[in-house]
């Protein structure tokens, strides 16, 4: 990212701590041999009136989209672990009420790096599952038990864990 003001940086991660959602979930996917990924997402959120306060944040970080809600809202997403822990990174020094989540987040991309194995899968897992608490998330289902039960069945992972 090119240099960016430490004001300019504040005011981003002030942003992201109140209005927005830093996410990492398990999803399902059927076209996945282990039958999950790990999804990782920066959401921002403003009145569709405001638009124009996303799209300047999205020159800054350069990653992601805006779409605009049928219900007056407007989101600008990050997807993507490089994508996710590069903000991360960028913001991590002003984030505030977030600061957990950014760890957290920080735990899983070193879990993940290099050579990907259903060892590294589970492990980052457990990580993800505490997004449940952070985010309070009332509607996850996709954890890291599930997928343990999942790899199991299917004969991937030792169902000893």
């Amino acid at each position: 990212m090119a240099k960016i003001f430490s004001t300019t940086k504040a005011y981003v991660a002030g942003f992201l701590d109140g209005d927005g959602c830093i996410m990492f979930q398990l999803v399902r996917r059927k076209d996945y041999i282990y039958g999950f990924q790990i999804r990782a997402s920066i959401v921002f959120y403003q009145k569709t009136m405001h638009r124009d306060h996303l799209e300047w944040i999205k020159r800054i970080l350069k990653h992601g989209y805006i779409r605009d809600r049928n219900d007056g809202m407007t989101e600008y997403t990050i997807v993507g672990f490089k994508s996710v822990i590069e903000v991360l990174k960028f913001l991590q020094p002003y984030i505030k009420m977030k600061r957990e989540h950014v760890e957290v987040a920080l735990k899983i991309s070193a879990i993940m790096s290099g050579k990907f194995t259903i060892e590294k899968m589970v492990k980052a897992a457990r990580f993800v599952d505490q997004y449940q608490q952070l985010n309070y998330s009332k509607k996850r289902v996709n954890t890291s038990k599930v997928l343990i039960d999942f790899l199991a069945e299917h004969k991937l992972y030792p169902c000893n864990d």
